[in-house]
């Protein structure tokens, strides 16, 4: 996007957000949750930004990608704290890279809390690759009319001489 004098940047009150304050092994151990949670409103951005090409148009829909994750975790804080705080601690100490495979216990014991207090079940393997449809309410935009532009060059008149070429055709096996 490139930006000009006529290009109105939205003010700071419209950008003034609560941020979402976390660690990346917190995030990291939430994450299969918080996807499928927030899945719904998360699409609708990336839709809006992918269809609109302008992330001054989707401003609306990150807040609420923002807030939803700010209540998933809220919610998670209140119930599986204990749960979740191992689960975190043992990713971000385990290994440099926070592998998955070395915190199978503590995943565990937090999933089964996610399920006991919420009914959340964790998300099956692969199930965020998979192709789906969104439904969404807003409007697809309207597509550019694909521009045609005249032939600038006319073609050669049909008598025209075409004398064979002076050092011979790069398709020498074909005459």
């Amino acid at each position: 996007m490139v930006i000009t004098n006529k290009t109105t940047l939205p003010e700071e009150a419209e950008l003034d957000v609560q941020e979402l304050n976390l660690s990346s092994a917190a995030l990291r151990a939430g994450s299969f949750h918080l996807g499928k949670q927030c899945e719904g409103v998360n699409n609708e951005f990336m839709l809006c930004r992918q269809e609109l090409d302008d992330p001054r148009a989707c401003l609306g829909e990150g807040r609420a990608v923002t807030s939803c994750a700010l209540n998933f975790f809220r919610k998670v804080k209140k119930t599986c704290h204990e749960e979740f705080m191992q689960y975190a601690t043992c990713l971000d100490k385990s290994s440099g890279t926070m592998a998955f495979s070395h915190c199978r216990k503590t995943q565990g014991v937090f999933d089964k809390c996610v399920k006991d207090h919420f009914d959340w079940e964790r998300p099956s393997y692969g199930y965020f690759t998979r192709a789906k449809v969104i439904e969404t309410k807003r409007k697809a935009p309207e597509k550019e009319p694909i521009k045609s532009y005249p032939d600038a060059t006319p073609g050669l008149p049909e008598d025209y001489p075409t004398p064979p070429a002076k050092y011979g055709s790069r398709f020498f096996w074909l005459e």
